[in-house]
């Protein structure tokens, strides 16, 4: 599946004089290449909650597996809200922050492609059964899929800039 080509603005405001906005294709280049992303949930009673794990870029959305009874998980089941954020933690690059909801993906052959693109980033195998990820060292995770409404890329360096896509 080809990716959606969202709206792309670029925000004067938050952006040095004279930048443009950062092209589609290398967010998502990014999106698909990071090897650490950060999943920001709301607790029941509201509280966030951050924690950092992997993911994959595919068919227009961000996947990542996590076991039922972990914390994002719990979070999930009752606020599917959330922010996947990716980037660099220095003065240059780009950071980028995904804004959708979580969604669990339990189509199997959907769920093979998932595993076969963690096998290929990470190189873990996962076999998929009952709509689960199933580990080699016996652990089960869920499977989500965050469609993004909307990302925000800042970019760092020189020049700075803030870039809206909205799908």
């Amino acid at each position: 599946m080809a990716d959606k080509n969202p709206t792309v603005e670029l925000q004067p405001q938050f952006s040095s004089p004279g930048a443009t906005p950062t092209a589609w294709a290398e967010a998502r280049r990014q999106l698909e290449e990071a090897q650490i992303y950060w999943l920001s949930t709301v607790r029941p009673d509201g509280r966030p909650h951050v924690t950092p794990l992997f993911a994959v870029w595919q068919d227009d959305a961000l996947y990542f597996g996590t076991g039922a009874d972990e914390r994002k998980a719990k979070n999930l089941a009752h606020n599917a809200h959330c922010i996947l954020t990716t980037g660099c933690n220095v003065i240059a690059g780009l950071d980028l922050v995904a804004e959708g909801e979580a969604v669990r993906a339990s189509n199997e052959p959907k769920l093979q492609r998932v595993a076969d693109q963690f096998a290929r980033k990470y190189g873990w195998h996962y076999t998929v059964r009952d709509g689960l990820f199933h580990g080699d060292e016996g652990n089960v995770a869920l499977v989500y899929a965050v469609a993004p409404t909307t990302i925000f890329g800042f970019g760092k360096g020189e020049s700075f800039s803030q870039t809206r896509w909205r799908f």
